[in-house]
Formats: structure tokens, sequence, C-alpha cells
């Protein structure tokens, strides 16, 4: 009977995560094109306004790097994913709709902060 008891508990809590991890995947990849928008948009505000400086630095290595970079801010995005499980498994969901937003805001804004300064910083190599 033990058994039994023990493998309906661990169904029940692999269904909610099951189910929280679907609805935090409906909610947060849409919105990956929102975050991901700002970043490039910031991107190529900087390669427009320096255009004398990344016209002589635009190489395939430098476009390798930014491909790492663009890969590595996806995957920090990725970590609302365990912010948005905990707070569905504590209990305070009520809030949660508008903590989301919140999240996502200050989110993007720590990403476009950070884009910003690297793409300062590679622009800056020939000759502001």
């Amino acid at each position: 009977m033990s058994s039994e008891i023990q493998a309906s508990t661990v169904g029940g809590f692999i269904g909610r995560v099951s189910g929280y991890v679907a609805e935090a995947l409906r909610y947060w990849e849409p919105r990956r094109l929102f975050y991901n928008g700002i970043l490039l948009a910031i991107v190529i505000g900087h390669i427009f306004t320096r255009w004398q400086a990344a016209a002589s630095i635009l190489t395939i290595n430098l476009l390798l790097f930014c491909f790492f970079l663009a890969v590595l801010a996806n995957v920090c995005y990725c970590a609302v994913y365990v912010v948005d499980i905990f707070v569905r498994f504590s209990g305070l969901q009520a809030g949660w709709e508008k903590g989301r937003i919140v999240v996502l805001l200050i989110g993007t804004a720590f990403a476009a902060a950070i884009t910003h300064f690297f793409s300062t910083l590679m622009f800056l190599q020939s000759g502001q």
C-alpha cells in the first residue's frame, strides 16, 4: 500500500511540474521575441551610429562573437523558467501575472544594459 501511495504522490508531483512547465512555455516563449528584438535594436543602433568604426571591424570573427553573445543572452533568458516554476510551487500565483510583466521588463532592461556595454566596447576598438 505504501508503494501505491508513493507512486501516486510522485505521479501527482510530475503532473504538477509538467503543467507548470507547459504554462511557463506558453507564456514566456512568445515574449522571447520582444526580448530578442530589443537586444537586436540596440546592436543595430550601435552599428548605425558608429558606422565608420563598425564597417572597419565587421569580420566573420566579430559576427561569430555576436552569435555567441546572442545564444548566451537566450540561455540567460531561460533563467526565468526557474523563477516562474518556483513561484508556482510556492503558492503565490495570485499576483504572479503582474509579477511576470515586472520580471520581463527588469530582465529585458538588464540584458539591454549588458548589450549596450558590449556593443560600445566592440565598436570602440577601431577608434570612436
